[in-house]
């Protein structure tokens, strides 16, 4: 992957971070990977728990070193980051991949799937048998069909829903770190990235793996979100991904199209969710939703 000058290596010879103009709690850098310690650190992750008001005060740091602050879910049965498996060497650059290009090969081949039905993609006609507890095909991706229907319209800026996304990011942190929220022990780590949504490529997450074994196809789709709906990776999980959604849909309608992004993007969210249509999901978690959450079985 195609990277920017990493600036963590000068935290090993001063951990405050003032060399960088940063005021940094303990933490340590993070280099290992599942193919073995990497050239340089992919990420500083601080010691402790983090705390609401830790994130917004580390986003500077994008300003001053170019590290992005992201939350990391250490808790919960999810590991140390050495038992995450990244592979960093396996990410491309998400810049080389255009969003829409992505999501409708996913859509075509994981949603309609019409080309070449086998045993692991099933075809429209044999959904039913191997989801007897769902919906039809049909009926699970109405309003559409097996046809891509295109990228859904940015949100306009005007409308009441919308704000400052950093901000947005903040708020959505300090609420995942206060207790009784899904994340059980997140931590806060910067990352050097050029922007948020290369944070997993970055890093070489491998939580998406069973889907897309390129992270960087997935996180041209975030850059794509980034610029119509304002999104931030907040969070990351050893197998979900977490975003902050500054201008999310406001109509069903709007909603719905991008549904079918997130189907063609994760198919889990909606076969394995707790909604079994499109529609359903559209209403429930993206209309309004300051929070938009991805999981790959």
């Amino acid at each position: 992957m195609a990277t920017l000058p990493n600036p963590l290596p000068t935290l090993a010879a001063g951990p405050s971070g003032s060399s960088l103009g940063l005021e940094l709690p303990a933490g340590s850098l993070i280099d290992v990977t599942a193919e073995g310690p990497s050239d340089e650190p992919l990420l500083w992750c601080a010691d402790e728990p983090a705390r609401p008001g830790d994130y917004d005060a580390l986003q500077p740091a994008r300003r001053a070193a170019g590290l992005l602050p992201v939350l990391l879910e250490l808790g919960g049965g999810q590991g140390a980051l050495d038992e995450w498996q990244l592979l960093p060497d396996e990410a491309s650059y998400p810049g080389d991949h255009d969003a829409e290009e992505v999501l409708e090969e996913f859509w075509e081949e994981y949603a309609a799937d019409e080309l070449a039905p086998d045993a692991d993609h099933p075809s429209t006609d044999s959904f039913a048998e191997n989801y007897p507890e769902q919906a039809t095909y049909d009926e699970m991706i109405a309003p559409y069909g097996p046809e891509w229907p295109g990228l859904a319209a940015a949100t306009e800026p005007g409308q009441e829903q919308a704000s400052d996304p950093d901000a947005r990011a903040a708020e959505i942190a300090d609420s995942l770190t206060e207790s009784g929220t899904s994340l059980k022990e997140p931590h806060l780590a910067l990352v050097p990235a050029r922007r948020s949504a290369d944070i997993p490529a970055a890093i070489g997450w491998t939580g998406q793996i069973n889907y897309e074994g390129d992270v960087a196809r997935l996180c041209a789709v975030l850059r794509s979100w980034e610029d119509r709906f304002g999104i931030r990776v907040v969070a990351l999980t050893a197998d979900q991904l977490v975003l902050s959604v500054a201008a999310p849909p406001t109509t069903q309608e709007e909603a719905e199209a991008i549904a079918a992004e997130h189907f063609a993007f994760c198919p889990d969210n909606i076969t394995q969710g707790h909604h079994e249509t499109l529609r359903a999901y559209a209403r429930h978690e993206v209309l309004n939703q300051q929070v938009w959450s991805f999981w790959w079985d």
